[in-house]
């Protein structure tokens, strides 16, 4: 028997199983479960749009909903920046900057479950770090709960995944920098701009493609935060730093409302697709291909 046609299709195979057993088979269920209530130990129940209807009237669901959007204007906002901040300062011809590099980058291959232990000591509103040097350095008199206080705890959350990301966006930032040809800057400051003008009107246009992936890929990883939420506030405290990600685990895992859970993951889904989707639309505006 020949096998000359079919041996590539054989090397895909494996795949190809792995991709439909545990992501287009699942992704199909779940579709089917949004619209039954299923508990897990009964068999699942269709109920239509019920799952939905209670999800639009509740209000748990309208304040995780906030949570989610405003957790990801500030983290997107927060890590595209300061990572392109960093990868500029990072893109210096100097010794030891490999060092720095690896130092920075650090944090993310760091384990959540330590970055979660860690950064909760550091929060910890009577003996924390960060209360003991705003005590040090302003004279703050009172001990700031930082994921005690509904107030606040988003933010600290936020800061934390900030921390713990950054890295990742400095690396492709740091990559295209390294692609961008060092003569265009050289040439530009010939011609009498400052390192400002030359970063701004130079390299930043060069750099827009960069700063498209690195926009696209943040939104997305902004709707799927879990592991630091699970270790450090269980989405407490009354639902202030709970994010439609972590909103689903405990229906589906703690409450095992496994419909209402699908239901949940769906409009995740759409959320994502919607932003990430206007993205693409408005970039001819902006990406600039060389």
């Amino acid at each position: 028997m020949h096998y000359g046609k079919i041996s590539p299709y054989l090397f895909l195979l494996p795949t190809l199983l792995g991709l439909a057993l545990f992501r287009l088979i699942p992704v199909g269920v779940s579709f089917y479960a949004g619209f039954t209530s299923w508990n897990i130990y009964s068999p699942p129940e269709w109920v239509g749009l019920d799952n939905y209807t209670e999800m639009f009237k509740s209000k748990p669901f309208w304040t995780v909903l906030q949570n989610t959007l405003q957790f990801s204007l500030v983290f997107v906002v927060s890590v595209c920046v300061t990572g392109l901040v960093f990868a500029v300062l990072l893109n210096a011809k100097l010794r030891g900057i490999r060092f720095f590099r690896g130092l920075f980058f650090l944090p993310v291959i760091t384990s959540i479950v330590a970055v979660g232990i860690a950064w909760n000591w550091i929060l910890t509103p009577q003996a924390g770090i960060l209360n003991l040097l705003l005590e040090k350095v302003i004279g703050l008199t009172e001990s700031v709960s930082w994921l005690g206080d509904k107030k606040y705890a988003l933010y600290s959350l936020t800061m934390v995944y900030v921390w713990k990301n950054v890295g990742y966006q400095m690396i492709i930032y740091l990559a295209g920098l390294q692609s961008i040809p060092r003569e265009l800057g050289e040439a530009s400051k010939i011609d009498g701009a400052n390192s400002f003008q030359s970063f701004f009107f130079v390299t930043l246009p060069l750099l827009t493609p960069t700063v498209f992936f690195v926009l696209i890929i943040t939104i997305i990883e902004s709707f799927n935060t879990f592991g630091i939420t699970h270790s450090m506030t269980e989405g407490g405290p009354y639902n202030a730093t709970n994010t439609l990600s972590y909103f689903i685990y405990q229906n589906a895992f703690v409450h095992f409302r496994m419909g209402y859970a699908s239901a949940l993951a769906y409009v995740l889904f759409l959320l994502t697709l919607l932003v990430t989707g206007i993205h693409f639309l408005v970039k001819k505006r902006w990406v600039k291909y060389q």
